[in-house]
């Protein structure tokens, strides 16, 4: 299962919702609120936790550029592509 799946985030996500689905799941998956089947809890939990790990691991080391001739070949104003990247100021 893709992670972007598992955890239930949008095509694009800011960090804090990922952060936010992230913590939501791992409350609903908690091995002690499912005494009736830890197993299957725990195995869940393993899956969001690295999920969650390999979306961050994504999100600190992914490499933008900003030179002018990559942003001017981008179908947006500088603006619209600041935008894009990293939402609203």
């Amino acid at each position: 299962m893709k992670s972007k799946t598992l955890l239930g985030l949008r095509e694009k996500s800011t960090l804090k919702e990922i952060k936010l689905k992230y913590k939501n799941l791992m409350k609903k998956w908690h091995p002690d609120k499912h005494k009736d089947d830890v197993e299957k809890a725990t195995k869940m939990s393993a899956k969001i936790n690295e999920a969650y790990s390999i979306i961050l691991d994504y999100c600190n080391n992914y490499e933008y550029t900003f030179d002018e001739d990559s942003i001017k070949k981008s179908s947006f104003t500088p603006e619209e592509w600041w935008h894009d990247k990293f939402g609203q100021r």
